[in-house]
């Protein structure tokens, strides 16, 4: 009996025009065409063309590495990214450019906000709702210079330590400042604008309608930020039982704010751009967002909830996954944005619409094939 693997089998049309990307595929149609051996990994790739777009493609379209000049360092600057090295580090370690280490970054981000949207997909699937509590709290970082703060909104289950996703408002600088910081941010504000001071009830809003689109009853405990109060308000479909707890209270394992109060630790203490007083901050939140998705998957289904114990990770208290996934489980496989369903507020993300005031002319994904 032979013991050779089965020849690969597209599973759709990767062309997402046509209508076989997503539809039925019973009736999809499609030949061979040749097959080329790549230049990075010597191996035989197989070609096809799609019988009804008349799209060609190959077996290579839907690997992880499709696109990618240097595939061998993927996995590892993903565990670079969530292990607290910056950018500049992750280029000396593997002699490349800090600009390859920041688009693998970047891709790396789009790659685990697709991800994401599949699991909370499959855990909020048919009639089901969130059955556990409920936490809310925004990490605090900056983007440029530290005239620029930038709230991360996250919402995360009180027991399971789950994740459920996040979004982003940028601020006002405040706080002790000398009357020249004063002044520079009054000459900011002047030739940038000022950022929206309802931003955090927006973004918070559009947060909780993305977890819970659907009616439903939640319990939410937050702090006693006055904006959170609003928010809930601006989500009418949704009954929840809001209770707030002091931000000066003790950050203790009986707090009910404790799982996002470990978040915020474990994302100071995995990413080199959050720390406090840091020279490796991310230069646009589009870019802090892509490191904030690779970490929300890394924690949900790479790490334990107890590193000591090592009994369940958040995915599995959660039933989003059976076992701990290894960074090459994290990112097997190409995903395709036309393929699933990701909410419109998480869309501005994945193709890098989220504005820098300093840099109005910032990169966008616009690549129709890659990743």
């Amino acid at each position: 009996m032979s013991q050779d693997a089965a020849p690969f089998a597209p599973p759709f049309c990767p062309n997402p025009r046509c209508a076989f990307h997503c539809g039925d595929t019973t009736s999809w149609e499609w030949v061979r065409n040749g097959s080329f051996r790549r230049l990075n990994d010597p191996r035989r790739i197989q070609r096809f063309r799609c019988g009804d777009c008349r799209r060609n493609f190959s077996e290579q379209t839907f690997h992880e590495s499709y696109w990618l000049k240097r595939p061998e360092l993927y996995d590892k600057i993903f565990a670079d990214l969530v292990a607290c090295a910056a950018l500049r580090q992750i280029a000396r370690k593997y002699d490349i450019s800090p600009q390859t280490a920041a688009l693998h970054a970047a891709r790396i981000g789009r790659h685990c906000l697709l991800l994401h949207a599949m699991l909370i997909a499959a855990l909020l699937s048919g009639d089901e709702s969130i059955l556990e509590a409920l936490v809310l709290d925004s990490f605090q970082s900056f983007e440029f210079s530290q005239y620029h703060p930038t709230l991360f909104h996250l919402l995360a289950g009180k027991e399971s330590h789950f994740i459920y996703g996040f979004t982003d408002s940028e601020l006002r600088r405040s706080g002790r400042m000398t009357a020249r910081q004063r002044r520079r941010r009054a000459e900011l504000e002047r030739a940038f604008g000022r950022p929206d001071p309802r931003s955090i009830q927006r973004e918070v809003a559009k947060l909780l309608a993305i977890v819970a689109s659907k009616p439903q009853c939640l319990v939410l405990h937050t702090d006693e930020h006055q904006d959170y109060r609003r928010a809930i308000r601006d989500v009418p479909h949704l009954t929840i039982e809001h209770h707030t707890v002091s931000s000066r209270a003790a950050r203790t394992t009986r707090n009910p704010l404790w799982v996002l109060n470990l978040i915020d630790l474990l994302i100071r203490h995995s990413g080199a751009n959050h720390k406090r007083e840091t020279i490796a901050f991310s230069k646009r939140r589009q870019c802090g967002a892509a490191r904030l998705w690779a970490f929300l998957v890394w924690r949900n289904v790479g790490k334990w909830i107890s590193e000591r114990k090592r009994g369940e990770t958040p995915g599995m208290r959660a039933g989003v996954t059976t076992q701990r996934w290894s960074v090459k489980r994290i990112l097997k496989g190409r995903l395709f944005p036309g393929r699933i369903a990701v909410p419109a507020r998480w869309q501005v993300y994945y193709w890098g619409l989220t504005p820098t005031r300093r840099i109005p002319n910032a990169r966008r994904h616009q690549l129709k094939y890659a990743a």
